[in-house]
């Protein structure tokens, strides 16, 4: 049995925690809320820190002290994993359901994530590319909430 299929999260390892992480970095866009109705709006900006090619943080350890309003994965915001995509593991192990047969530890292959149209590769831009009053129009539709 799999780690992931007799542990509950809080039971999980640093090193199993870590490893639930698929790569997509769906969590790394910039989500815009909207004022009047306070809807979160998924957009096609990233992160500064995050790598295009890798979908990989080039900051990781230091991620929430340079970028502030990176979120920071904890089981005691588990609770609160409903704003991360359907796809991410960490939301669906907290909500019973089994991790997709293109996950990394189910696939063996880092890329599968990528592979299977999952990622933000080759889908995203920097924020740091696109002016401020320019931002609203990079809303997306493809983030499965």
């Amino acid at each position: 049995m799999k780690f992931w299929e007799s542990k509950t999260l809080a039971e999980m390892t640093k090193d199993e925690w870590e490893s639930l992480c698929d790569g997509c970095a769906q969590c790394c866009m910039i989500k815009l809320a909207d004022e009047d109705t306070e809807e979160i709006h998924h957009t096609a900006m990233v992160c500064d820190y995050l790598n295009l090619d890798s979908c990989r943080c080039t900051d990781y350890s230091a991620r929430h002290v340079n970028e502030p309003d990176c979120v920071v994965l904890t089981i005691d915001g588990a609770k609160n994993f409903s704003w991360l995509p359907k796809s991410c593991a960490y939301r669906t192990l907290a909500e019973g359901r089994p991790l997709a047969d293109w996950h990394p530890l189910l696939s063996g292959r880092p890329d599968s994530v990528h592979t299977a149209g999952v990622s933000v590769f080759e889908r995203v831009v920097h924020q740091g590319e696109i002016h401020p009053d320019e931002q609203e129009s990079m809303i997306i539709q493809w983030v499965e909430t």
